[in-house]
């Protein structure tokens, strides 16, 4: 796992010597992907037994309305992205395997209620789509030798608007506390096209 800028290798230095790390950030800045690069090597070295990503089930924009198949098929389309960022740190083959294994597993936030992870990498992606209740959730299923890393863009939540803020929230109320970092990556972070910087700059909702 390398980092393409300075915030990322200090994202990286922080995740690694904190149990808890909070990150924001805007789109293409590398959250998800650093994240997931990190984990991906503490699974290879040994120093955790399995990866777990999370994410919201939120449509971005318009309800896609009724998706056919099983479970597994309708939150094939919020859970792709995650595949993808696994995709580049781990060889098809061995994913598959992995994935049949359980060592790694990517679920909907909804399903991480009642569990407890130990010896484990957990991830939350696009932490700005989840509610207050969810992200105490989220964060109070860690056990021992685990880190847990919440990624997500205070500028893009999918939330009806009454209901957006949370994770900011959460990040303010957790600020300070021991074995936590909360990490904020810039437009200077931006790696996906250099474009998106200024998009993102001109697109900002009021």
């Amino acid at each position: 796992m390398s980092a393409r800028t300075d915030n990322q290798k200090h994202l990286i230095k922080e995740i690694l010597g904190n149990s808890v790390t909070l990150c924001y950030g805007p789109p293409g800045s590398g959250k998800t992907h650093v994240a997931v690069g990190v984990g991906c090597q503490m699974l290879r070295n040994n120093n955790v037994e399995k990866i777990v990503i999370c994410r919201p089930v939120v449509p971005s924009g318009r309800d896609i309305g009724y998706l056919p198949g099983n479970m597994e098929d309708k939150l094939a389309p919020w859970l792709q992205p995650l595949y993808d960022e696994l995709g580049y740190y781990i060889e098809s083959t061995a994913l598959r395997l992995w994935r049949e294994a359980g060592i790694i597993e990517i679920v909907p936030m909804a399903m991480m209620r009642g569990r407890t992870f130990r010896n484990s990498f957990v991830i939350l992606d696009e932490a700005q789509n989840a509610t207050f209740d969810e992200l105490k959730m989220f964060l109070t299923r860690i056990g021992d030798y685990t880190k847990m890393v919440a990624v997500g863009d205070l500028n893009q939540s999918d939330l009806p608007r009454a209901m957006r803020g949370h994770y900011e929230d959460v990040i303010d109320m957790l600020e300070g506390m021991d074995d936590l970092s909360i990490v904020e990556l810039d437009r200077v972070d931006i790696v996906r096209h250099p474009i998106i910087g200024e998009i993102e700059s001109r697109l900002t909702v009021i």
